[in-house]
């Protein structure tokens, strides 16, 4: 009962944030700054917010951009992690220990040392101000290579023997044995990278220029007021901005608690 207590009070401390955000969104800027009337606005409750978002910006591009974006991500990020985390379980190779050893300590390199060395790279490739140069440097993930590694370590090799014993290689027990086996582990890591490329705002800013090519995080940073800071549509762009993950997480949260009670991660 304590701890089912102290679950409900922690619950309550991380929504209120996310509660005050949606609150000021359906203000007006008068009452957004009015700290009299913060939780009942004097002047009603209103969608202003959220239609000078709409009206001063492009949400429907953006948010296709974004989609594109982070779905490309995913699904690159996601197979080369899978295929990396196969050849470093399931294979023996010269050097192995010592490449798994550097992807673990890649692990520990924050993004943002390596901006510099992507925008070059994409300079000299000439993809600058292209979707190729948003996507390919967010495929690169060492953690989910280190998380599918540790799954496929789990799970019995007494499959991949009785596919081998009637002719199936490499390709074939990784693509027909062990992926249909990993499905809520590579939901839940598909999620945790479309959430972390759907957000991501300092890279797509900086590799590119062109307002077709926005995502959704730059594109509402450039809608601003005269006046100065706005706070009834700042909290309107970070709702439209994270209403998308909210549904996508709400459809398949389920993959996420199924791949930790089903690969030894919940201390089973």
């Amino acid at each position: 009962m304590l701890a089912l207590a102290a679950l409900a009070v922690m619950a309550l401390v991380w929504l209120l944030p996310m509660a005050w955000a949606l609150l000021t969104a359906f203000k007006s800027e008068q009452d957004a700054s009015d700290p009299v009337h913060w939780f009942l606005p004097s002047h009603g409750f209103t969608l202003r917010g959220f239609s000078s978002v709409w009206e001063r910006g492009d949400l429907p591009l953006w948010m296709l951009n974004s989609f594109l974006i982070s779905a490309a991500v995913t699904v690159i990020t996601v197979l080369v992690s899978a295929m990396a985390g196969y050849a470093f379980s399931r294979t023996l190779f010269a050097g192995r220990r010592w490449l798994f050893a550097l992807t673990v300590a890649a692990v520990l390199v924050p993004p943002q040392i390596l901006i510099v060395p992507w925008f070059q790279q994409m300079l000299s490739l000439g993809l600058l101000d292209t979707y190729a140069a948003v996507i390919l440097p967010q495929t690169v993930a060492p953690v989910m290579v280190f998380i599918l590694k540790k799954h496929f370590d789990s799970l019995p090799h007494e499959l991949e023997e009785a596919a081998r014993i009637d002719g199936a290689g490499h390709w074939r027990i990784f693509w027909s044995v062990l992926l249909p086996l990993s499905r809520p582990m590579l939901a839940a890591v598909s999620i945790f990278v479309f959430i972390g490329a759907w957000n991501n705002f300092l890279w797509p800013f900086i590799s590119t220029s062109d307002p077709a090519l926005m995502t959704l995080p730059v594109g509402i940073t450039s809608v601003k007021d005269a006046y100065g800071i706005q706070y009834a549509q700042s909290m309107a762009s970070a709702v439209l901005a994270a209403l998308p993950l909210v549904v996508v997480f709400m459809f398949f949260q389920r993959h996420i608690v199924k791949s930790v009670s089903t690969t030894g991660l919940g201390g089973q």
